[in-house]
């Protein structure tokens, strides 16, 4: 990877994490696709060359087992949900150059191909290892089969990773006390020989690429207990039927672990898109094997680890080129609660579109209503805002008073020359896109054309070019028509459709695809008609209203038909715990008994054994404290000694893995923000 800034000559390759074959698509899965195309989009206006890929994930045990209980083969379950997959991201304008699935032949040859090479390199062994089996069933019982207690925090987890509590991939054999979720029944450990990958062996490069590596913080900085602490091997084949066949000998009953072929899919769809259009317009060995290459993964924050420690080693053992940059997005919640799809509470992708509203809208708001790494928490109310005064108030209304006016005025475009002003405003924001851009700051890069669409209403009407004569109000529209112009070419990634009519509006030849923010200050046509659409309408009260009682109906409806212990399956859903959660108000006095406190982070380091504590030596002003903190993956704990924080200095001690804490520091959301002063305060200052 070249590090250069966009644009650079290397051709450049945006992957998104592979969508799981396993169900329906809601809006929280769109904002990984959405700002992956908005990110492809946007370097394409910088002048660079970018092709975007992905592809469903056609394997592991979670498909198998729906497959079972619907009585069809894996292939056509998973299928099923492919195709679903191909038609629905078009209709969210999410333009993949090229998306695939791992069961395909490319990615199968390409997989087999991978692990030949890490054993031709000697980075492959073999080992018996407990593995879980169900007598009942006569069957192994690879990663989501079983189901236990966490090794490592205790918390229930399932066999391939503790998801309801430390989030550590975990590998066969590790589940304590484990249950067959095929009859219920307490599993067997039984040895069983497989394979390895030695992920010990690029420990060292892997602790210089994530030094290296771009992209979000929480990408960066979240991998590092695992790499800098003891890193244990990959297993890399199961005992299943369904998946990819290991190559080698000795292990004809097994295929490769998900895990393995998930992400090889990304060299498998590049490579088919290079045999569509020909090596001479995009040649996938000069981005995953020659040279610099620029390599830039969009994920889920679920799946960091996996393409920061597996998924480079995977890559350096078989000799093909790093990625440049990982950028993990937060997740969707609705209406400040968890989606549950058991509890069909979710905003569904078909769902939306079957309200009638434009695909662009939900682009907008899911791309710009957080930075990459933050939350996002969608409402209908939260999306009739950001519709109503950023697209309709701010946009659409900018586009429509000045391309009428210019119109009906001056038949188009006036005959005058762009003022200085106009120029310089147009150019920075030109220079903040591409900052923004080049910082993986998508949010940024859109939030410009609202803003430059702003400053265009705030001049329109500050001018008054209605009260004007026809050479005062010229150099007016003049500027205004340029803003369209600019503004068109800057929203075109977040709303492409909407741009596509503004850049008509506006009497312009050719696609606005292949506009550069060049084009920004480029003269528009001399003559344009009159609009004859808004581009953006606004969302009534009423609409919204609807939309509510629908959602409300449906959740009510299928609790109702689950019972109130569980899903319809009779299983209890782990996310109902979270989701009856009362808000409830305190009193002031109640607020009043904090004794919250400004402090120093004097020293801090990691707590061993434990996956995310870190014990930190914080001078409170009185004297200093040993606070544990849960910051351990998501901070560089070198950095922090001098950090001001903010801390609840009358908390009642407690012992956190055997450490003791005396208070608590204060941090916001799962990334773990810590809360700090916009001044210097003093250690010791009291909060209020």
């Amino acid at each position: 990877m070249s590090h250069e800034e966009f644009p650079t000559e290397n051709p450049a390759l945006v992957t998104c994490g592979l969508p799981y074959a396993n169900g329906d698509l809601h809006v929280g899965h769109l904002r990984t696709y959405v700002s992956g195309d908005a990110f492809t989009r946007g370097l394409r206006t910088l002048g660079q060359q970018a092709a975007l890929v992905s592809g469903s994930d056609m394997h592991g045990t979670p498909i198998a087992v729906n497959a079972e209980q619907e009585g069809v083969t894996p292939e056509e379950f998973a299928l099923r949900h492919h195709e679903e997959y191909v038609e629905t991201f078009p209709k969210f304008n999410v333009d993949f150059d090229n998306y695939g699935h791992t069961h395909e032949e490319t990615n199968v040859e390409l997989t087999q191909e991978f692990v030949r090479a890490w054993e031709a390199n000697d980075h492959v062994y073999e080992r018996e290892i407990p593995v879980a089996y169900d007598p009942d069933a006569d069957q192994w019982l690879p990663d989501r089969f079983v189901e236990g207690e966490c090794p490592y925090c205790g918390e229930h987890a399932r066999g391939d990773e503790c998801d309801e509590g430390c989030q550590r991939h975990l590998e066969p054999g590790e589940i304590v006390d484990p249950v067959s979720t095929l009859t219920g029944n307490p599993a067997e450990y039984h040895e069983r020989a497989h394979k390895f990958l030695r992920l010990e062996e690029f420990q060292e490069y892997l602790q210089g690429f994530i030094n290296r590596m771009e992209g979000t913080s929480n990408a960066q900085n979240q991998p590092r207990e695992w790499i800098e602490g003891e890193l244990q091997d990959l297993c890399i084949t199961r005992d299943m039927d369904w998946g990819i066949d290991y190559p080698g000998d000795g292990a004809d009953d097994l295929v490769l672990y998900v895990w393995v072929d998930a992400p090889i899919e990304y060299v498998a769809s590049t490579k088919q898109y290079s045999e569509r259009v020909g090596t001479d317009e995009y040649d996938w060995e000069e981005v995953w094997k020659d040279g610099d290459s620029e390599i830039v993964h969009i994920i889920g924050r679920d799946i960091i680890q996996h393409h920061t420690v597996f998924w480079p080693s995977m890559l350096q053992a078989a000799e093909y080129n790093e990625p440049r940059a990982v950028c993990a997005t937060g997740f969707v919640n609705l209406d400040g609660k968890a989606f549950s799809t058991s509890r069909n509470r979710a905003i569904w992708a078909n769902e939306y579109l079957e309200e009638g509203f434009h695909p662009d809208l939900l682009r907008y708001y899911l791309a710009t209503a957080a930075g990459f790494e933050r939350d996002v928490n969608f409402s209908w109310e939260r999306f009739q805002e950001r519709v109503n005064t950023e697209l309709a108030d701010v946009v659409g209304n900018f586009v429509n008073r000045a391309l009428l006016f210019a119109a009906r005025n001056f038949d188009g475009t006036p005959d005058a020359d762009l003022t200085d002003e106009t120029e310089t405003r147009i150019a920075s924001a030109m220079d903040d896109y591409e900052d923004a851009l080049n910082d993986y700051d998508v949010r940024s890069a859109g939030e410009t054309a609202v803003a430059l669409a702003r400053y265009g209403n705030e001049y329109i009407q500050n001018a008054e070019p209605w009260k004007l004569d026809a050479d005062e109000a010229a150099p007016v529209i003049r500027d205004c028509v340029q803003l369209v112009k600019a503004v068109s070419v800057l929203i075109q990634p977040f709303t492409p459709e909407k741009a596509d009519l503004a850049w008509s509006q506006l009497g312009e030849d050719g696609d606005l695809a292949d506009a550069t923010v060049a084009d920004c200050l480029q003269a528009p046509p001399a003559s344009f008609d009159e609009p004859d659409e808004p581009l953006f309408e606004k969302i009534d009260d009423e609409r919204v209203a609807e939309l509510n009682r629908k959602l409300e109906a449906r959740v009510e409806e299928t609790t109702s038909e689950a019972g109130e212990d569980g899903d319809a399956n009779g299983d209890s859903d782990a996310e109902t715990e979270f989701e009856d959660l009362l808000e409830e108000r305190i009193g002031f006095e109640e607020f009043e008994a904090l004794d919250l406190r400004v402090g120093r982070i004097e020293a801090a380091e990691g707590i061993e054994g434990a996956d995310k504590l870190a014990r930190l030596t914080v001078d409170i002003g009185v004297e200093e404290r040993q606070i544990v903190a849960g910051i351990k993956q998501l901070h560089d704990l070198d950095d922090l000694p001098g950090t001001t924080v903010v801390v609840v200095a009358n908390l009642e001690q407690a012992e956190l893995f055997g450490v003791e804490s005396n208070g608590m520091v204060l941090a916001a959301g799962e990334d773990a923000d810590l809360l700090t002063t916009h001044g210097d305060s003093e250690p010791g200052t009291k909060v209020q």
